[in-house]
């Protein structure tokens, strides 16, 4: 086997169907969000949990200095939330103002409304990954929804729930 190109790496990894979530900070009074669906739990105790972000977002650098964050793992029905905070590019000021959400009470990050569950974490700490930092939380703060149908993410699209019994 030879080392792969980031294409060939990109095209075999997209066959990996992941969640779908928001990360979120509150850094200098301004909202810092996006898309991720490279999000796991790390360890029970203490509950950590990772996110991976691209070093050149936004939300990197608003992310390591604010040292709070929040995720809310998406329901089915929050594609077209998932598709904007994806965007690259979008306008920072205001980009949560058509998007339903509250105020984490341990972070002040947002927690969109609907999600099927809501983590609230303190940096842990942050490692290199590439082109991208890991950036592990200690869970400080945890809240389940009430709906059970995620957003999925597979071949390159985002997969609005799925048929069948677990």
């Amino acid at each position: 086997m030879s080392v792969p190109t980031p294409d060939e790496f990109r095209a075999a990894l997209r066959r990996f169907a992941s969640g779908v979530t928001v990360a979120s900070t509150v850094y200098d009074g301004v909202d810092h969000a996006m898309t991720a669906s490279a999000f796991t739990s790390v360890s029970l105790d203490p509950p950590l949990v990772l996110v991976c972000v691209d070093k050149t977002a936004r939300f990197h650098q608003a992310v390591a200095v604010s040292r709070v964050w929040a995720v809310s793992v998406l329901e089915a029905s929050q594609v077209e939330s998932a598709r904007w905070l994806a965007t690259r590019g979008r306008p920072l000021a205001g980009q949560l103002d058509q998007i339903p959400h509250r105020r984490g009470e341990k972070t002040g990050a947002a927690l969109l409304d609907g999600a099927l569950c809501w983590v609230e974490c303190r940096t842990w700490e942050i490692y290199d990954g590439g082109d991208h930092s890991i950036v592990v939380g200690q869970v400080i703060g945890l809240e389940v929804g009430d709906d059970d149908d995620p957003l999925t993410y597979h071949r390159g699209a985002f997969q609005p729930g799925f048929e069948g019994e677990a």
